[in-house]
């Protein structure tokens, strides 16, 4: 028949030892589709011909149509047929229905909500928590928040790595259920030191969707602005859920201290049944899964998924996952200047928990109730931030089409927005400091809380995309440095808030922070001014490049990225 193809020469003997895997009826090789023959109409070759044959293969992805069209592709590497998605894949994520990455972006917002309330939800209540378990030393009044901030440095070391290996669904399963037994424990709790203890395992939980939910929406997403939007609002959750915290315990708490956690647990409760039903967003598991089942279909040992491939030993792993942040951070200038700024704006928001309370419950005699609503501004002025990022992003896009040389730019893609945040954030911390005294309104105070919470978000936005921008593929490395960081100080700062403000009293405190404030803000400036030159020093940078140049040459097939 002349549709038929004759099994002639190397080329066709490839072909047909990559028809072995599957007795499909269509292939793919390259960018050419030729009509399949019946492998019943011609000879099997031997396992020894089969296995000659596929060192012939090139290395170009082969596309095998069996049970739905575009299913897979297979490429050979070093004796391995390596298993990836179809260009038409319906099981990759980014081929998903609307409906079902609907379901993810949900799941990964009511996951990253709960874990931000549940870090300030008993902010409001340190006093009753104080006079039922008799604690009068300020210090420890202010751990419940400062311990669970902990639980944010420890948790992301397990719950980012591991996410890369066992996927996004059952890490964020496995720690949402602990994060609401955890919650249970907080409210049943029948002591301080057991109810520190619950708060720091609580927020080891509460740090996973953290950690994994940016990555989450990346794996069903791949159009860059519109991942780059779906990061704005879950930045935005991330401000929002800790403003909700006080407003929550301010009111419940005269019942009882514990009703703030029971509503915790009823939160997280109406999450749970999202996270069970979420997919597998994870592409390398979802191939894990299928280049097993394609072993057992098939009995070949050889067909191997990219992570099965790419798998190195515990040891490695460690070395290579773990120590990386450490190393970017103590080398590498982006990442620990980028790690400074974002840390002592992370630790005044926290600290804004222990402020508050002293502002409006001390100067203007507020009840907790009403003093947890002057929180609100701070989450208006995070939404205000997130229709910023949108213009901005909607912005650079046009500049993009129109070919503008800025737009080209590294650090014009995001810094400018933390160049705006800056500014409003040091001006927000003058303003509330300079405006609480019981002769001006609470109102003007109380407003201050917008351009702070602009400026914070603003800050974030900008910040953690560069990092993104700038060590691409080690971005993860990079933001886990920064998490790091900015948990520690957040964690210690508030500490020192009732001190402080008893010693210079809110004029001066405020002032302080602001003055510290003004000195990280340079940072961006910075960046733009000497981005450039900084990453053409940088070793993570350069290699990454090098990398890019390759894979563009043609020369970048089956590069590893492993800088030690």
């Amino acid at each position: 028949m002349s549709d038929q193809i004759a099994v002639q020469g190397s080329i066709d003997r490839s072909l047909a030892a990559a028809a072995y895997i599957c007795a499909g009826t269509y292939l793919e090789v390259g960018s050419a589709k030729e009509k399949a023959f019946e492998l019943q109409s011609q000879p099997r070759p031997s396992l020894s011909e089969l296995s000659e044959a596929l060192d012939d293969i090139p290395h170009e992805a082969i596309q095998q149509r069996c049970e739905q069209p575009s299913s897979s592709h297979f490429r050979r590497v070093n004796s391995k047929t390596i298993v990836s998605f179809g260009p038409d894949d319906r099981e990759n994520p980014v081929k998903w229905k609307k409906t079902r990455k609907l379901l993810v972006l949900l799941t990964g917002i009511m996951q990253v909500m709960n874990s931000t309330v549940g870090s300030s939800i008993c902010s409001n209540a340190i006093p009753q928590i104080a006079k039922e378990f008799h604690i009068t030393n300020q210090q420890m009044l202010v751990l419940p928040i400062s311990i669970f901030l902990i639980g944010y440095i420890v948790g992301p070391l397990m719950w980012g790595p591991g996410s890369e290996y066992f996927g996004r669904r059952r890490p964020l399963l496995v720690a949402f259920i602990g994060f609401t037994i955890f919650t249970l424990a907080c409210a049943v709790a029948n002591s301080y030191t057991s109810l520190l203890v619950f708060r720091l395992f609580n927020g080891m939980m509460a740090s996973c969707p953290i950690a994994i939910v940016g990555g989450l929406f990346a794996d069903v997403h791949d159009d860059p602005t519109l991942r780059g939007r779906l990061m704005a609002y879950f930045m935005a959750c991330t401000t929002f859920g800790p403003v909700m915290g006080p407003l929550i315990s301010g009111f419940v708490a005269d019942v009882s201290w514990r009703w703030c956690f029971w509503i915790g647990l009823i939160f997280a409760g109406t999450t749970l049944p999202l996270v069970a039903l979420m997919p597998e967003t994870y592409a390398p598991v979802i191939l894990n899964h299928r280049a097993r089942k394609l072993r057992k279909e098939t009995g070949n040992t050889n067909i191997v998924s990219p992570l099965e491939f790419e798998s190195r030993d515990i040891r490695t792993t460690f070395l290579v996952t773990i120590s990386r942040p450490f190393r970017m951070l103590l080398h590498e200038s982006i990442v620990s200047l980028t790690s400074l700024y974002l840390a002592l704006a992370y630790a005044i928001f926290y600290l804004y928990f222990e402020a508050y309370p002293i502002i409006f419950q001390g100067v203007y005699q507020m009840s907790p109730g009403v003093s947890g609503l002057m929180f609100l501004p701070i989450g208006a002025g995070a939404i205000l931030a997130c229709f910023v990022f949108i213009w901005y992003d909607g912005y650079l896009a046009r500049a993009k089409a129109r070919q503008a040389s800025w737009a080209k730019i590294e650090e014009y893609r995001r810094l400018p927005l933390a160049c705006v945040g800056g500014p409003l954030y040091v001006i927000s911390l003058f303003w509330v400091g300079w405006t609480a005294s019981p002769n001006i309104h609470w109102v003007v105070p109380f407003l201050s809380g917008i351009p702070f919470g602009m400026g914070y978000l603003l800050i974030f936005m900008a910040m953690l995309n560069y990092l993104t921008d700038a060590y691409e593929t080690l971005s993860a490395s990079a933001q886990s440095a920064s998490s790091c960081t900015r948990s520690i100080l957040g964690a210690v700062l508030p500490l020192a808030a009732k001190p402080m403000f008893d010693r210079l009293g809110v004029h001066w405190a405020c002032s302080l922070i602001a003055f510290l404030s003004l000195g990280v803000s340079i940072v961006p400036f910075a960046f733009i001014r000497y981005g450039d030159r900084i990453r053409k020093t940088s070793m993570f940078c350069q290699e990454l490049k090098r990398i890019k140049e390759a894979e563009r040459n043609g020369m970048g097939q089956d590069i590893r990225i492993d800088v030690k």
